[in-house]
């Protein structure tokens, strides 16, 4: 039986990106939230969507393009459905998108509060003396691994640079340069915990 506890995370941004706008009600640059509202326009067969934004301070709105005079032959019904019916995991995916949303406004606001959901793969946590962890992402963070890896495993930076140091964590891909980075869709972690005496503990966390 392997001693290697395999274990998947699955992270989930919490707070969505904001944009920072000039608003012309309030004077200033203000952070923009999203409504979870697409706004549709048809102008005879051309179809243009919005994903609408409200400032934080006053409720002005902004309208963040997401398609722009596309002939509506071109779009899928399914798609043209979920933005008129403003689907929830529709409006997320959009508000989630960091890049897409970067490349519409110059400056953003990001957040590192993230969800992390947990599964076992393969393994029994009481026999473990190693972990294997597969990092997905639902959405870019801006959330740190060497955050993301204290605060789930319940311990601190300094330790695990320590265990970075000794090669008793190795990431991959990117190694040691990723380990102020961003956390990275598809990543990998393995930690040996062979000489932990809190050991137990540490896998508990790592798979609840």
């Amino acid at each position: 039986m392997s001693s290697t506890l395999f274990v998947r995370w699955t992270i989930a941004p919490a707070i969505a990106p904001r944009p920072l706008i000039n608003c012309n009600r309030c004077g200033g640059v203000r952070p923009y939230k999203y409504s979870e509202k697409f706004r549709v326009n048809a102008n005879g067969k051309r179809i243009d969507v919005w994903l609408i934004y409200r400032c934080t301070g006053c409720d002005n709105s902004w309208n963040r393009t997401i398609l722009e005079r596309c002939n509506r032959r071109d779009i899928e019904p399914a798609l043209l459905a979920a933005f008129e019916s403003n689907d929830p995991a529709f409006v997320r995916r959009h508000a989630f998108d960091t890049v897409a949303l970067r490349s519409r406004i110059g400056r953003i606001e990001e957040f590192p509060d993230v969800a992390v959901r947990k599964e076992l793969l393969d393994g029994r946590p009481e026999c473990a003396v190693a972990l294997s962890l597969e990092l997905r992402l639902d959405a870019a963070t801006s959330l740190r691994l060497d955050r993301l890896l204290a605060g789930e495993l319940g311990i601190s930076r300094s330790r695990l640079q320590v265990w970075e140091e000794r090669r008793l964590l190795i990431v991959s891909p990117d190694g040691g340069r990723a380990w102020r980075k961003p956390v990275r869709d598809g990543a990998t972690i393995r930690i040996d915990l062979a000489g932990e005496a809190d050991r137990g503990a540490i896998v508990g966390a790592a798979c609840d």
